[in-house]
């Protein structure tokens, strides 16, 4: 039960990540600013997660050394001061579907990093490392394909009528520079892609997730804030209404920056950094059908063909994973081990 219960954590992380980024990009195009937005949504998370922190990991939480401390800064650096704020600078210069077309490379830096670092074994010649190859390549294949790809039959769409009137599918961005946008959201993919791996090695020595989850929130709220002076002087956006903005504000900080953090810190340091980044192509599917259920938009054959592929890439490389065993566990010398500590060969045979 407990192995289903890491697919389960990721599937509604995924799911939760697929409504808010609907809900972002409504309060974007309403004038929320993204770094007040960043800082709202950490600090709520910070004081929802501090107190039960504190009570639960009360036992198990290890002191807060210098070295510790500095880790999770940069774990907040690159989770969220770095990816969140450059990703929505991108934002102001390439439309959306770009943008989260740009983010199914996530998996794939993930997996590169991670088989550099020893993090990831791969060994090409035996199945299971075929199939994580293949894997990837297919979940990214089919993204492309489900984004881009729009000739092809049109379906219908789920309703007749939108459920939500007053959408517009695309953001509204002024200066169109698809060189320097797609430059800007890749750069905040290498730093999610970073945080994943460094998320790996710090959940080894502060094991107290929701402690870690808190701290995290903490800096980034502190180095948000310290950019905030620079790029978000205006008073007049801090004010927050009850209007969509402030549940934008809430859900997020609530859902994604305290549960959803908490629930991938879980998973990676249980399962590995690649697990966790593999499930990220199935968020355009979650948006897609959500779009064509509330907002009565069509679905071209492209969308079904790209959905099919991301699954079976999806199923491939958890197949893969499944057959090595391998959960990405980081001892001194910072190699990747199997559980109880056996090496790949002591357990498996090149030829499986």
């Amino acid at each position: 039960m407990e192995g289903c219960s890491y697919y389960l954590a990721m599937v509604l992380s995924q799911l939760s990540y697929g409504v808010s980024s609907i809900l972002t990009k409504f309060s974007l195009s309403e004038g929320l600013d993204p770094i007040v937005f960043v800082v709202y949504r950490h600090v709520i998370a910070m004081l929802l997660l501090a107190p039960f922190a504190y009570v639960i990991e009360r036992k198990q939480r290890p002191a807060l050394s210098i070295s510790i401390a500095a880790k999770v800064f940069l774990l907040a650096l690159f989770g969220t001061t770095i990816h969140l704020n450059v990703y929505y600078a991108g934002l102001a210069y390439i439309s959306p579907t770009v943008a989260c077309a740009l983010g199914n490379v996530v998996p794939s830096l993930t997996f590169v990093m991670a088989v550099l670092l020893g993090m990831e074994k791969l060994k090409i010649k035996n199945r299971r490392g075929q199939a994580k190859v293949v894997g990837t390549l297919l979940c990214i294949g089919g993204s492309l394909i489900f984004t881009f790809w729009k000739g092809g039959y049109l379906f219908k769409g789920f309703v007749e009528k939108p459920l939500i009137k007053g959408y517009n599918t695309e953001l509204r961005h002024g200066k169109e520079n698809w060189i320097k946008g797609s430059a800007l959201i890749l750069t905040s993919h290498i730093a999610w892609s970073s945080w994943l791996i460094l998320q790996a090695v710090v959940s080894k020595v502060y094991p107290a997730p929701l402690s870690l989850t808190a701290l995290m929130c903490f800096f980034a709220s502190l180095q948000s804030s310290l950019v905030a002076l620079f790029f978000a002087k205006d008073q007049a956006s801090w004010r927050l209404d009850w209007d969509l903005k402030l549940f934008t504000i809430v859900y997020s900080g609530v859902l994604i920056s305290a549960l959803v953090y908490y629930l991938q810190t879980w998973c990676i340091r249980h399962k590995g950094p690649v697990f966790a980044a593999m499930f990220s192509p199935l968020q355009v599917i979650i948006v897609a059908i959500f779009s064509a259920t509330a907002f009565a938009e069509r679905l071209h054959l492209g969308s079904l063909i790209g959905a099919f592929l991301i699954i079976v890439g999806l199923y491939c490389v958890l197949w893969g994973k499944n057959k090595d065993g391998v959960i990405a566990e980081l001892p001194q010398n910072g190699k990747g081990v199997l559980n109880g500590g056996n090496s790949m060969n002591d357990r498996y045979s090149d030829e499986a």
